[in-house]
C-alpha cells in the first residue's frame, strides 16, 4: 500500500504487521490507559503534578489521549497521514521552550507513557489469545511509536528555539541600526522600546568598536562579553560596548583583536553612538592607511581626536591648504618646503621671535630671520590676522600628518 501524500514516514512501521483486530480489544480499554498514565506520569515526573485543570494539566491529558488514540488508528491504517498529529507533539516541544523550560521533563514523561503503555497493551493482547510473536511486536511498535512523538517534540523545541534566535537577532539589528543613526524619523520606534524588543539594556554609557570582521569572525577561540551588540556593516563589523572604561574591558578587547586593527570610538550617552562610531570609522581608516598606530590591535579614538578632525576633513582641509598657501605656490619646491616648515614653527613659537623658530627647526637664528623676512614679504599683513593664523596652524598641522 502507497502511504498517502503529506503522510510522515516513520523509521520502523511495526503496525503493518500487526493484525487489524487488536485494535478492536486496545480501543475499549482507552479510558483506562489514560487515566492510568496520567496517575503514573504525576507521580513520577515532578512537574506534571499540577491540577489537571492547569494549562500544563490539559496539555499532558490532550497528550496521553491523543497518543493513544493515534497508535490504535495506526493499527487500523498503519499508512494514514500523522502531520495533524505531529503538529500537536511538535506544539508540545515548542510550548517547553516557549515557557524556559528544556526537554528533560517532556521526555520522562514520554518515558513513562511508554512503560505503562507497552505493559498494558501486553496484558490486553494476552487476554485476547494474541500469539507471543504479536505481543512482542506489539511492544516494539510501542517503543518506535513513543520514540517518534519524542522526536516531533524535539523538532518543535529547536523550530522554536532557532525562530526566538532569529527574531532576536533581527530585533538586536534593528536597535543597532538605530543607534547609529545621527537624525533618526521622529516617527520611528524610540530606542528604548527598540531595547526593550530587543531584550538589550540600553547602559548609561557606550563606545562603538569597528573592526574588519568578514562575517563577524573576529578571532578563533576568543567570545565577545555576553552584552556586546554586534552589527555586520559591510566587510566591518561595529561593537556596542557598554561601560567600556574598565581597564578590564579594554584589555578583553584588545585580546580579542589582536591579530587585526580595530579602533574604539569616545565613550558616550546612547543618543551619541553614531559619534562614537563615527570616530572610530576614522580612527580605523587612518590606522590602515598607517596614519595612527594602534596599540595591541586596538586604535583608541580618544587618544587622536585632534588628529581625527585634521584627517577626517582632508578633503576639505586640501581646499583650505590651497587658500591658505596659495602665496608660495609659485616658488621653487625646495624654497616652498622651507617656508612652510618656518612659518609652521612661527604660528606654534609663543613669542614669534627668530631664535624660538631657529630652535624648532634646528638651524642658525640668521638664517630664521632672513625667512622670516621673506614670510613677510609673501603673506604681509595676514600673519596679523588671527582667522588666517588659526586657517594656517590648521593647514599646516594637517599637512604634517600626512607626511610620511
Amino acid at each position: 500500500m502507497t502511504r498517502p501524500q503529506g503522510a510522515r514516514s516513520l523509521v520502523r512501521n511495526p503496525w503493518a504487521e500487526l493484525p487489524a483486530t487488536i485494535a478492536d480489544a486496545l480501543r475499549p480499554n482507552l479510558d483506562a490507559i489514560a487515566t492510568e498514565m496520567i496517575d503514573v506520569i504525576r507521580r513520577e515526573v515532578p512537574r506534571y503534578r499540577r491540577p489537571l485543570d492547569s494549562e500544563l494539566g490539559r496539555d499532558l491529558v490532550a497528550a496521553v489521549r491523543r497518543a493513544l488514540v493515534q497508535f490504535v488508528e495506526l493499527i487500523e491504517n498503519p499508512n494514514a497521514p500523522q502531520e495533524h498529529n505531529s503538529t500537536f507533539f511538535r506544539r508540545l516541544g515548542k510550548a517547553e521552550f516557549l515557557t524556559g523550560r528544556n526537554m528533560d521533563e517532556l521526555q520522562a514523561a514520554y518515558r513513562v507513557g511508554a512503560r505503562v503503555g507497552s505493559r498494558r497493551y501486553s496484558e490486553i493482547a494476552q487476554a485476547v489469545g494474541m500469539p507471543t510473536g504479536t505481543v512482542l511486536l506489539l511492544s516494539e511498535a510501542v517503543l518506535v511509536h513513543i520514540n517518534e512523538l519524542a522526536n516531533e517534540s524535539v523538532r518543535g523545541y529547536t523550530e522554536a528555539r532557532l525562530r526566538s534566535a532569529g527574531d532576536l537577532a533581527t530585533r538586536r539589528r534593528a536597535l543597532a541600526e538605530r543607534l547609529l543613526e545621527r537624525s533618526p524619523d521622529p516617527g520611528g520606534s524610540s530606542p528604548e522600546t527598540l531595547s526593550y524588543q530587543a531584550e538589550w539594556p540600553l547602559p548609561a554609557t557606550l563606545a562603538c568598536v569597528v573592526v574588519e570582521a568578514p562575517g563577524l569572525e573576529l578571532v578563533p577561540d576568543a567570545t565577545l562579553d555576553t552584552d556586546v551588540l554586534v552589527l555586520a556593516r559591510g566587510g566591518d563589523a561595529v561593537l556596542f560596548v557598554p561601560g567600556p572604561d574598565e581597564p578590564a574591558r579594554v584589555d578583553r578587547l584588545r585580546q580579542l583583536l589582536s591579530w587585526r586593527v580595530g579602533a574604539l570610538g569616545p565613550c558616550v550617552t546612547p543618543a551619541d553612538t553614531w559619534l562614537s562610531a563615527h570616530c572610530a570609522r576614522l580612527a580605523l581608516r587612518q590606522a590602515r592607511r598607517g596614519m595612527l598606530t594602534a596599540k595591541d590591535g586596538l586604535v583608541v579614538a580618544d587618544d587622536h581626536l585632534a588628529t581625527l578632525i585634521l584627517l577626517g576633513g582632508e578633503h576639505i582641509g586640501r581646499l583650505l591648504s590651497d587658500d591658505v598657501l596659495a602665496a608660495l605656490a609659485g616658488l621653487p619646491a625646495g624654497k616652498a618646503t622651507r617656508l612652510e616648515e618656518t612659518l609652521h614653527a612661527l604660528l606654534r613659537s609663543m613669542n614669534r621671535s627668530a631664535p624660538e623658530v631657529a630652535t624648532a627647526l634646528g638651524i642658525h637664528p640668521q638664517t630664521a630671520r632672513y625667512r622670516l623676512r621673506q614670510l613677510e614679504s609673501l603673506f604681509g599683513d595676514r600673519l596679523e590676522d588671527p582667522d588666517f593664523r588659526f586657517a594656517a596652524s590648521l593647514v599646516l598641522h594637517g599637512r604634517s600628518l600626512r607626511k610620511p
